[in-house]
């Protein structure tokens, strides 16, 4: 063989290497850095919102009044009355809503109201769900009956008829707001872990500790609840989404957190009647929305997917 033809070891190595965009095309299929980063600029927005946020999210100012964003061109005084946004682009990055307040600065101060009503609710929720679940699946019998047939009749209602009957009631209070949106997500979590529980109370290492006089509540907390965090993590994530989702549609229907809160959904129903001549005021509140549903969904599904044991051959 010639000299000039004789490959390395080293020489191998390097040219059987992944390129580059191979490398990064894996990283995005294997990790979701996008949803990621999303979920990491909400959270940041939410925790530091009044340091980021370039204004306050109620400023007014009336002179600016469905100011344009800052890409609309400016134009000469002539041109002015010709133009519904002639000259009034620059000032606020994503414009101005019809009294005069900042649109970015409600957006990155809503993300606040969002994140807190979503963790708070989805937290409540998941109590009251793997409590019961736990209860139905390990009891059993009349236990089982009562929780499960309870759970029909929730599913059964309207949730959104339910959810605006309750707050006309009660008032739009925070609290309330809270409880309506925790309605949403307790339903689902008691049939996950209540199918679940049903499974591993039949395995050895619950009869043993049956055996040895453990308890009912250890039994349960201890040795089962384990069991069902995995479904129970990707049930909570993957439900995420719509609560922010039905905390919107609440909202837009005037059944959510009250003006001048800069709640998402509140956003784009005052800007419903301004679409023609403001679109940016309902338009930019709407991606928000989409773009953070959009990232749960997809963090819940990459979750599912490495904790499901049928799954994971084929990652």
């Amino acid at each position: 063989m010639n000299r000039s033809t004789r490959l390395t070891l080293a020489d191998i190595e390097r040219r059987t290497q992944p390129g580059l965009l191979a490398r990064a095309r894996y990283v995005l299929r294997r990790w979701p850095l996008i949803p990621m980063l999303i979920i990491g600029a909400l959270v940041v927005c939410a925790v530091f919102a009044d340091y980021i946020a370039p204004n306050l999210p109620n400023r007014q100012d009336l002179r600016d009044r469905n100011a344009a964003p800052f890409w609309y061109p400016q134009c000469a005084e002539s041109q002015k009355p010709y133009f519904d946004n002639c000259g009034r682009g620059g000032k606020y990055i994503l414009g101005a809503d019809p009294l005069g307040r900042d649109v970015l600065a409600r957006i990155i101060h809503g993300a606040r109201i969002t994140l807190t009503l979503a963790v708070v609710s989805i937290t409540l929720g998941t109590l009251v769900g793997t409590t019961l679940g736990l209860s139905a699946g390990y009891f059993g019998k009349v236990v089982d009956e009562v929780v499960m047939r309870l759970t029909d009749v929730t599913t059964a209602i309207p949730y959104l008829l339910l959810a605006l009957i309750i707050v006309v009631v009660l008032g739009q209070k925070y609290y309330v707001i809270v409880g309506v949106l925790a309605l949403a997500s307790w339903p689902e979590v008691v049939r996950l872990v209540r199918g679940q529980t049903l499974q591993l109370k039949t395995l050895d290492y619950v009869a043993l500790a049956k055996v040895s006089g453990a308890s009912d509540f250890r039994i349960l907390f201890r040795h089962i609840l384990p069991g069902v965090m995995n479904t129970l993590v990707v049930a909570t994530t993957l439900q995420v989404g719509g609560i922010i989702l039905a905390e919107s549609i609440l909202g837009y229907l005037g059944a959510g957190i009250p003006l001048p809160a800069p709640a998402w959904g509140s956003m784009i129903a005052y800007g419903r009647d301004y679409l023609n001549d403001a679109w940016w005021v309902a338009f930019f509140p709407g991606m928000a929305i989409f773009l953070t549903v959009l990232a749960f969904n997809f963090i819940g599904d990459w979750l599912r997917d490495r904790w499901d044991t049928r799954l994971r051959q084929i990652l």
